[in-house]
C-alpha cells in the first residue's frame, strides 16, 4: 500500500448557478440559463456579477429582489478525476447556505440544513474515471424555515422569517438594521480531499498555563485505512516531541512545556506574543498529514462572586483584570463571502483607532473565518464569541438538536486554539427574553433553548476549550432563578435608552457591566447619497424608509434630538444633528459607565460595523467610513479618561486610569464664560493608581453658574481635559461658528489647522464629501476662543485648501442652532 500526503483540490471554478421551477423568476434570468458561478459566493451575487440584478444594497432593490429568496437553485460543476493511487477521497464543503441535497453522478451524497458547519462525504469508489457531475440543489430557506416552524412547533421570535427553526444566519432574514436576502450558495469553499494510509480529522492546540510553565496542550484525531503504528511530530515555542499511535489508537493528548515562552496579553498590557505550532503525521518516517496554528500562552479567569453591590463581571487574563472597553461586531457584509483578511484588518484598524480592547461577535451572525481572530490574536483585542442564537426561543428537539451539538463542537474545535478567544456565550437575549418578553404563553409548553445554554453548551465548552470562560446568555444574572437583564447582577442591555428614554437616563443606571447599548445615525454623507438616489433626499423619502429597519427609527431618532437641538429643516443639517447626536449620547454612556469604575468594569457598545448601508448603532458604516461616533469612541475609550458627571446633586470630576503606571498631578477647573474669560478656579492634587480611578466633587462655587447659557467648566489634569456645559446645546448661548482655517498638503493629504475664534463645540470635518474614500484622524473637538487644533486628513488629495474652511465640510453644533447677534 503507498504512502501519501493528504493532498487537498479547492473546487472553486468552473460552477454555474440556475434557478428551479418554483418560484417567480424573471423572464431575462430564466432565458440567461446557468449563471457562472463563484465559489465561495451566494446566488445575489453571482446574479448581480452577471448583470442580471442591479446592486442589492440600492434603493429599494431588497423588495423588487424578493424573488431570489424564494426560489429554489442549482450549483453544478463538472469534476474531474484521475485516479492518484489515493485509498480515500472525500469531498469536503466548508459551508452550505443552507437547506440542500447534494448529488454526484445522480446519486445522492447527503443533505443539508446547517449553515454554520462543514460537511464532509467519503466519496470514495463512487468517482468516475474523467468527468464527473456534482451537484447542490439549493431548497428555498424562506420556505424551509416556513415548514420547519410549523413541524417543530412555533416558537417566539423577532423579526418577520422563522429564523429560530433553522441553523441560517438569523440576521440574513432580515435584523432591524439588516437587509432580508434569505440568499443561498456555496458560501465556504469546497475541497477534494484525496489520502492514503490516514490523515488528521481534528486539531486542537490550546497556549495554557501549568503551575506558572506556560504549556501547549494539543489534542488530534485521525482517520485512517488501517492498523499500521503512526506518530505524531508536535513542535511548538522551540519545543518538540514525537507521539506514537498504536494500530488501534486514533487519538492522542499531548503536552508541551515551554517554560521560556512569552504569555500572550491583551491591548495595553503587554506583549500579544504567538508563537507557532505544527502538528505532523507520520508513517515510517513520511509525513502523511500537518496542519499549524498560531497560539498564545494565558489564563482566563471570569470572577462573578457576589459582592456588597450585587455581583460583578471581571475577566481576569493571566491574573490581571480587564477593564472592557468593547464594541459588538456583525457580520461585516449581508454576504460574508465577501469579507476577507484584509477587509477584516481594515476594520480592526479602524477598532484599534476607536481604543476598542474586546469585540463580541454577535449570536445572530456567524462564526467568522480564522482570518478575523488571528488578526484579534496579533493586535490583543479580545474576542467574546456567542453562540448562535438571538432574540427567540430555539426548540430542542430532534433534527434541531443533533445540528446544533454538531455545529457547537466544530466551532469550539476550530476557535478555540485562538488565544484572543476569552468568552464563549450560551445566546443573545434568550434568557431575558424568556422572562420578560411574554414568550410563555406562545410556547405553550414547548422547549425554548434552555438545555442548550445550561447544559449541552457549557458541557461541550469543557470538554473542547477548558481555558476558555462561559456563560449562558448575554445579558447575563449568575443566579439562573433571578432576574436576568439585572445591571446590579453580571451583564446588562440597556435598551429603554434609545427605545423609550433620552441618553441622559443613561445616568440612572449604576451596572456592573453593560454588553448592550447605543444609538442610531445615519451613514456618512457620502454613504447615504451612493446607496440611495431619491429626489428630494429627506429623512422620509422612500429610500431612506427602507434603509431604516428599526421600529419607529426616524420617531425614535427626532424624539431623541429634540431635547438637545433643534430639528433642521434642511438635509445636510438633519444628517450633521443626527450624526453629533448619535455620537453625543454614545460619548455620555461611556464616560458615565467608566466614571463608576472599578463597579463598572467594562462596557460594550452597539455596534461596530455594519453590514450594508443602513441608518443604524454603527461606528462604521456600511461602506467602511467613519461616522462621528467613531471619534466619540476614541475619546470615552482613551486609556487616561477625565470626565464630568452629575452625580447624586453634584458635579464631579473622575479621572480614569487604565494604564498600568500611576497617574498623578494637579487637577485645575475652572469655571469660564464662552468668550474664556476664568470666573473662578479651583486647583487639586491627584493620584490615581494603575487600573484605577479617582473622584473629585467641584465646589458650589464652581458648579454654580451665574449664567447658565454663556458659562462651562473646564477640567484638565495631567495631559487629559473635559468640559462640562450647564445647559443643553439648544438653550446656550452658542453663536455662529467664527475660525481661521489653514489646510496645508501632506505627502497623504491634508493638515487642516482651525483657530477658534468664537467657542466651537464639536468640531468635526466630513472630508468625504471631497473625496469619498479620505479618512479623517480626529473630530468632535471643542475649542475655546483663541485655540487651535490641526486634524490630519488622508486622501482628497484633489481638493484645494478653501474647500476645508466651512459647511458643509467643516461642521460644528453651533452651525445647528439659531442664536441672536
Amino acid at each position: 500500500m503507498t504512502t501519501a500526503r493528504v493532498t487537498r483540490t479547492p473546487l472553486a471554478a468552473g460552477w454555474t448557478a440556475e434557478a428551479g421551477a418554483a418560484g417567480r423568476i424573471p423572464p431575462h434570468v430564466r432565458a440567461y440559463g446557468p449563471i457562472p458561478a463563484t465559489v465561495p459566493g451566494t446566488v445575489h451575487t453571482d446574479l448581480l456579477a452577471a448583470g442580471l440584478i442591479d446592486d442589492p444594497y440600492l434603493d429599494d432593490n431588497e423588495r423588487t429582489q424578493g424573488w431570489i429568496g424564494a426560489a429554489d437553485w442549482t450549483y453544478r460543476r463538472e469534476l474531474r478525476w484521475e485516479p492518484d493511487g489515493s485509498e480515500r477521497q472525500e469531498l469536503l464543503f466548508h459551508g452550505i447556505d443552507t437547506v440542500s441535497v447534494i448529488r454526484l453522478n445522480g446519486a445522492v451524497l447527503g443533505t443539508t440544513r446547517n449553515m454554520h458547519r462543514s460537511h464532509r462525504f467519503d466519496v470514495t469508489g463512487l468517482l468516475n474515471d474523467g468527468a464527473n457531475d456534482l451537484a447542490v440543489e439549493f431548497t428555498s430557506a424562506i420556505r424551509a424555515a416556513d415548514a420547519a416552524g410549523v413541524e417543530l412547533g412555533y416558537r417566539p421570535h423577532t423579526n418577520h422569517h422563522p429564523y429560530n427553526a433553522i441553523r441560517k444566519m438569523a440576521c440574513a432574514f432580515g435584523w432591524d438594521w439588516g437587509i432580508d436576502t434569505s440568499t443561498c450558495g456555496l458560501w465556504r469553499p469546497v475541497v477534494l480531499e484525496t489520502w492514503s494510509v490516514a490523515a488528521i480529522s481534528e486539531l486542537r492546540a490550546a497556549g495554557v498555563v501549568r503551575a506558572g510553565i506556560p504549556t501547549a496542550v494539543v489534542d488530534v484525531t485521525i482517520r485512517r485505512t488501517d492498523d499500521r503504528d503512526l506518530a505524531l511530530h508536535v513542535t511548538v515555542a522551540g519545543r518538540s516531541t514525537v507521539h506514537s499511535l498504536a494500530g488501534d489508537q486514533s487519538h492522542a493528548t499531548i503536552e508541551i512545556a515551554a517554560p521560556d515562552a512569552a504569555l500572550w496579553w491583551p491591548r495595553g498590557h503587554g506583549q500579544a506574543a504567538l508563537h507557532d505550532l505544527r502538528v505532523e503525521l507520520l508513517h515510517a518516517g513520511t509525513v502523511l498529514d500537518g496542519q499549524s496554528r498560531r497560539i498564545g500562552f494565558r489564563t482566563v479567569e471570569l470572577h462573578t462572586e457576589p459582592d456588597e453591590n450585587g455581583t460583578p463581571f471581571r475577566i481576569a487574563i493571566n491574573g490581571q483584570n480587564v477593564l472592557i472597553r468593547g464594541a459588538n461586531w456583525i457580520p461585516d457584509d449581508a454576504f460574508p463571502h465577501r469579507v476577507d483578511r484584509p477587509r477584516y484588518a481594515r476594520r480592526l484598524d479602524q477598532a484599534e483607532f476607536a481604543g476598542i480592547n474586546l469585540l463580541r461577535v454577535w449570536g445572530g451572525g456567524i462564526y467568522e473565518l480564522d482570518d478575523f481572530y488571528a488578526e484579534c490574536d496579533a493586535r490583543g483585542i479580545l474576542t467574546w464569541q456567542d453562540f448562535l442564537f438571538a432574540c427567540a426561543a430555539y426548540a430542542e428537539e430532534e433534527p434541531l438538536w443533533s445540528e446544533i451539538e454538531a455545529e457547537a463542537r466544530e466551532a469550539v474545535t476550530r476557535l478555540g486554539s485562538h488565544p484572543s478567544l476569552v468568552l464563549l456565550n450560551g445566546n443573545n437575549e434568550n434568557l431575558w427574553g424568556h422572562q420578560e418578553w411574554g414568550w410563555t404563553s406562545g410556547l405553550d409548553g414547548q422547549t425554548w433553548g434552555e438545555r442548550y445554554y445550561y447544559d449541552l453548551l457549557p458541557g461541550i465548552v469543557n470538554e473542547l476549550a477548558p481555558h476558555v470562560a462561559y456563560t449562558p446568555g448575554s445579558p447575563y444574572n449568575p443566579a439562573r432563578g433571578d432576574r436576568q437583564n439585572d445591571p446590579a447582577h453580571g451583564t446588562v442591555h440597556i435598551w429603554d435608552v434609545w427605545n423609550e428614554k433620552d441618553y441622559q437616563h443613561y445616568r440612572d443606571y449604576r451596572p456592573r457591566f453593560v454588553s448592550e447599548f447605543g444609538w442610531q445615525g445615519p451613514p456618512t454623507w457620502s454613504t447615504l447619497t451612493q446607496s440611495i438616489s431619491d429626489d428630494p433626499l429627506t429623512p422620509e423619502s422612500p429610500g431612506m424608509l427602507v434603509h431604516q429597519k428599526a421600529a419607529r427609527g426616524n420617531t425614535k431618532l427626532t424624539n431623541g434630538l429634540l431635547r438637545h437641538l433643534p430639528l433642521p429643516r434642511d438635509m445636510r443639517d438633519w444628517h450633521w444633528a443626527m450624526s453629533l447626536n448619535q455620537a453625543v449620547a454614545v460619548r455620555t454612556g461611556i464616560e458615565w459607565f467608566r466614571s463608576l469604575t472599578p463597579l463598572c468594569t467594562g462596557t460594550i457598545v452597539w455596534q461596530l460595523n455594519d453590514c450594508w448601508p443602513v441608518t443604524s448603532w454603527a461606528a462604521v458604516d456600511g461602506y467602511g467610513r467613519r461616522k462621528p461616533m467613531l471619534f466619540a469612541l476614541r475619546h470615552a475609550h482613551a486609556e487616561r479618561l477625565l470626565t464630568m458627571q452629575p452625580d447624586d446633586g453634584d458635579l464631579t470630576v473622575t479621572a480614569v486610569n487604565d494604564t498600568a503606571r500611576p497617574w498623578s498631578g494637579t487637577l485645575t477647573l475652572d469655571r469660564r464664560r464662552y468668550d474664556g474669560t476664568v470666573l473662578t478656579s479651583e486647583r487639586t492634587p491627584l493620584e490615581i493608581p494603575p487600573r484605577g480611578s479617582a473622584t473629585h466633587v467641584a465646589s458650589p462655587a464652581l458648579a454654580t453658574p451665574g449664567d447658565a447659557a454663556g458659562e462651562l467648566l473646564v477640567a484638565t489634569f495631567s495631559g487629559a481635559r473635559a468640559h462640562w456645559f450647564f445647559t443643553e446645546y439648544r438653550e446656550s448661548g452658542l453663536e455662529a461658528p467664527k475660525a481661521q482655517v489653514t489646510a496645508a498638503r501632506t505627502p497623504d493629504g491634508w493638515a487642516v489647522t482651525i483657530l477658534a475664534a468664537n467657542l466651537l463645540r464639536d468640531v468635526v470635518l466630513f472630508a468625504d464629501l471631497l473625496d469619498p474614500e479620505a479618512v479623517v484622524e480626529d473630530g468632535l473637538v471643542t475649542l475655546l476662543p483663541g485655540e487651535t487644533v490641526t486634524i490630519r486628513v488622508r486622501g482628497a488629495v484633489d481638493a484645494g485648501p478653501g474647500d476645508f474652511a466651512g459647511a458643509p465640510v467643516l461642521r460644528s453644533a453651533n452651525d445647528l442652532l439659531v442664536t441672536e447677534s
